[in-house]
This record gives structure tokens, sequence and C-alpha cells, in this order.
């Protein structure tokens, strides 16, 4: 045997010379492969600029140093890049998605909580928006509840104070507009946590609704956070 099973990492051989350039090859595939953080799994070119660690998944149809190494990790290292081959259920923290990922044998799988043996998923994902408040009584964060999605509950942070006749704000959906809170604040840093009762489903994007209470709007920013879960079919 020449190299390990799982990583594939070089083995010494008896009376091997330069013994140093096996080892570090070997160091520097598990150093990529601990804690492993991929910086995108997305580009399909190498980038022209990356530094010693830098570690990409190779999607379908890499080309230039990254051609026939579809699905393997390419970890950066003196200028070249050494391949490592992932096993499905690897984890791995995707940092252009700021998202965690399980590879399923074929692609990694953002926010999976669990899988199936024919690629059925759970899958929990936060996604944020920055919405600028407009003048008037309410304010429309247009679909931002994504269609096909268990929405958990809506947590919040006022990013810049909240003007206007109002003296309070409401946040839910047409039809129960005070879903995710009533009574919130207008300073800058005020928050919410508005937890859904039973997890509540949406079959199709909708609308977040901002209601002022006591007045209208005039100006303002918040920042969303919309925690949900996805369910992928089976293949």
């Amino acid at each position: 045997m020449s190299t390990t099973p799982v990583l594939n990492l070089p083995l010494l051989q008896a009376a091997q010379a330069q013994k140093h350039v096996t080892v570090n090859d070997a160091l520097l595939r598990v150093d990529g492969m601990a804690q492993i953080v991929l910086i995108s799994v997305d580009l399909t070119d190498p980038p022209a600029l990356a530094n010693d660690g830098d570690c990409y998944g190779v999607p379908v149809g890499g080309v230039n140093a990254w051609a026939g190494r579809d699905g393997q990790l390419a970890v950066r290292s003196n200028g070249g890049w050494l391949y490592v081959t992932p096993a499905r259920g690897w984890r791995a923290r995707i940092s252009d998605r700021e998202a965690d990922a399980v590879f399923d044998g074929a692609g990694w799988r953002t926010g999976a909580l669990a899988l199936s043996q024919n690629g059925a998923a759970t899958r929990h994902e936060i996604v944020e928006i920055d919405h600028p408040i407009g003048a008037g009584p309410t304010s429309v964060v247009a679909a931002a509840l994504p269609g096909g999605t268990v929405v958990l509950g809506v947590t919040g942070r006022v990013t810049s104070p909240i003007s206007g006749t109002l003296s309070s704000w409401r946040i839910g959906v047409a039809g129960s507009d005070n879903r995710y809170g009533s009574g919130l604040g207008l300073a800058q840093g005020a928050w919410l946590r508005g937890l859904t009762s039973s997890p509540q489903s949406y079959y199709s994007d909708t609308d977040l609704l901002l209601t002022g209470e006591g007045g209208d709007f005039a100006a303002g920013d918040i920042r969303l956070a919309l925690h949900l879960w996805r369910l992928d079919v089976p293949g």
C-alpha cells in the first residue's frame, strides 16, 4: 500500500529518499481536510490568486488545472493543487454561501440535517435580508418567505433608527400582520424574535408586511433573518 485508504495520503516507503517531501505532502492534505472550509463549490475555473491552504470543491465542468477533477476537493499548495476525493457524508463550511453542507456523493447539499439513501433531505436554512423602510403606513418585504418551505420563525435587528409618527410596529403577513411580533422598538439595535406558534408552511413566495402602530413610517433600516426548513425529494 502506497497511500492511506480514506484520504489517499502518501505513505513513506522503506529506505525512501527525500522523506520530507512525502511527509509534507501528507500534512498539507490533512491541513486542508481537517475542519474543512471550502471557499466555493461553484467555481469551474481555478482562481488566478489563491493562498496555500485555500480549499475549493470542484463542480461539474472544471477547466484548466481542474479539468477532469469534478467532485474532488482542490487544495492550493506551492503554486499548484493537491486533490482529495470526498466521501458521502463529509461535512464542510461553504464560505461564499455562509452555510454548512454535506457531501451527498455527487455534490454539496447546504444545510442538510438528514440525508436519505436516495437523496431526499431535510435542510435547515437562514435567509438574511437587509430591508430599507419607505414612508407610509406599511412597508412590504416582497417575496421574503420562500415558497415550498416550513418557516420556524423570523428574527431581526433595527440597523438604523425607524422614524415617523408611529410609536411601535408589527411584522407578519397579509391576514396575520402580527404573526412574527408587535409592539416592536424603533431605536437602532432594537430586535425581534418571532416564533411561529406552529411551524408554518408557505407554498408560494410570500411577502412580509411591516405595519406602523400609532402612525406611519418615514424611514429606517432593518435586517431580517428567516429561519426555515426545506424538504428535498429523493432521486
